[in-house]
């Protein structure tokens, strides 16, 4: 499983995904709703009807009474009707940018899963391979002691030193087997099982020439602060918009007694916004203040960005540094030493402890060049999916 498939796999099993879209869709719905006219209302009663004396009760007697049917209808000024409906599209848009963050978040985690499995691939194939050949030595060992030609102590060296990379695999197997539940998290427990396969293009990032304020600005992070401003901002409009009251329009038909004439009445309503200091302009106070707050958490979330991209690259660059001293020189330096020592093993000239010392600290270094690779593909990781990859996302028939 190569780590591009096993972040479409975590994508398309995300169920964290699908309630975005779900609330997405729900927000979208309401935008429509509220965009429209209020139900009209409507409205049966009887009025002026006679509660004692002969015309008690009666509906048809006293002149006054009635049998009204009528309707009223609430009229909202368009403008308001448009900022509630841009209203629930703003939270579209701000749960889409959070379905952003989630899919980073989501690529990011199951990249650092996938990189701790497949180094610890690594780490088990070297121990194996050098366990293998210190068997070899445990046997030849054996049998230079059979002939005189070794000693016994060399002997429970080379034992001593299989037993000792028995134990490293061991715990290189842990290791393993928390990777793979930590990458089953993502993937399911079943892809999990699935040996790594390719490896992790860590040597290069977007980031890694210039950390631009635009692509600072694209993080999922500061889109969904950007989508609540935009939010906010809206809920303030709307809120300067309520300064100004709607109206509501009725009419209705009273039908009286047969020897009298029926009535059509038709009224006007108009809310009183008698005070508006202490109501509609502290309203709209509330809501300028939540931009303002929204505002500057950007403004400190766009800093603590920086810093951390900065400081995630710092640690990038350097372990590729490091890398190349271990690759070119460290890695070499050590295998020509246990080389070396092993000649003079062979020869008489040294014993087989001294060789398999020299051997041990060959793998030490070589484990330790994994170990910093792996580091520093995690910090390749965290910097490369800081935006998420919509190729990666992308379901595979809609891939070339």
């Amino acid at each position: 499983m190569t780590l591009a498939e096993a972040q479409r796999i975590a994508v398309g099993r995300s169920q964290q995904l699908v309630a975005q879209d779900a609330l997405t869709t729900a927000a979208r719905e309401q935008a429509v709703a509220a965009g429209q006219l209020p139900d009209p209302v409507l409205k049966l009663g009887i009025d002026n009807l006679p509660a004692n004396g002969p015309d008690r009760l009666s509906l048809t007697r006293d002149f006054m009474t009635m049998r009204r049917i009528g309707v009223m209808q609430e009229i909202p000024r368009a403008e308001k009707r448009q900022l509630r409906a841009e209203k629930f599209e703003r939270d579209a848009g701000r749960v889409q940018a959070q379905r952003q963050l989630t899919l980073a978040n989501l690529q990011q985690g199951t990249a650092l899963a996938w990189l701790d499995r497949y180094y610890a691939q690594a780490q088990r194939e070297l121990l194996q391979q050098q366990i293998e050949e210190t068997r070899l030595q445990v046997q030849a060992a054996d049998s230079a002691f059979r002939t005189n030609r070794g000693s016994q102590a060399d002997v429970f060296a080379a034992r001593a030193a299989v037993i000792m990379l028995q134990d490293r695999l061991s715990q290189i197997d842990r290791q393993s087997r928390g990777a793979a539940l930590m990458l089953a998290r993502w993937v399911g427990a079943a892809a999990a099982e699935r040996p790594t396969s390719g490896s992790p293009p860590w040597q290069s990032t977007p980031l890694q020439d210039h950390v631009s304020s635009d692509q600072l600005k694209r993080h999922p992070d500061l889109l969904a602060i950007s989508a609540e401003i935009d939010a906010a901002e809206t809920e303030a409009r709307l809120a300067q918009a309520n300064k100004k009251a709607d109206i509501s329009v009725e009419a209705s038909y009273a039908q009286r007694g047969p020897g009298f004439s029926n009535m059509l009445s038709i009224g006007v309503s108009i809310p009183l916004q008698w005070d508006q200091k202490n109501r509609q302009n502290r309203e709209l106070g509330a809501k300028l203040a939540m931009v303002d707050e929204a505002k500057a958490r950007y403004e400190d979330m766009l800093r603590k960005n920086e810093a951390e991209v900065r400081s995630l690259l710092n640690e990038w660059q350097t372990g590729k540094e490091r890398l190349v001293r271990y690759r070119d020189e460290l890695i070499p330096t050590a295998r020509q030493r246990s080389e070396a020592t092993l000649t003079a093993y062979r020869i008489g000239k040294s014993d087989l402890a001294a060789g398999l010392s020299a051997r041990r600290d060959e793998i030490d270094i070589r484990l330790q060049a994994l170990t910093l690779e792996m580091e520093t593909a995690r910090f390749w990781a965290q910097l490369n999916f800081l935006i998420p990859d919509d190729y990666i996302s992308a379901p595979a028939k809609d891939q070339p």
